[in-house]
């Protein structure tokens, strides 16, 4: 039924963490909702939400460029695109 798309086990597992990453942040909000504004180091007043789509639109940066730059293998962007998430969630 989909095999129009090429699933992989990392596009699997790449599928399964953004829903879950969605998902905990929810969940985080609908527990402790509005506890999570502040101001970071960017200027901006930022909530959970916030913080995550902005860690996961420079993560996916983080990858193109590298794919374009030296194309593969990925696991430096990897570590790069999770430290940008960690500094997004702690500083941001």
């Amino acid at each position: 039924m989909l095999s129009w798309m090429a699933w992989t086990w990392p596009t699997a597992l790449f599928f399964i963490a953004l829903f879950t990453a969605m998902g905990v942040i929810t969940f985080i909000e609908i527990r402790w909702p509005g506890t999570s504004e502040r101001k970071g180091v960017l200027g901006l007043t930022t909530t959970r939400g916030d913080r995550l789509f902005l860690g996961l639109l420079g993560s996916a940066y983080i990858f193109l460029a590298w794919l374009g730059i030296f194309g593969t293998p990925l696991w430096v962007p990897l570590g790069l695109a999770l430290a940008w998430l960690f500094f997004c969630f702690w500083k941001v």
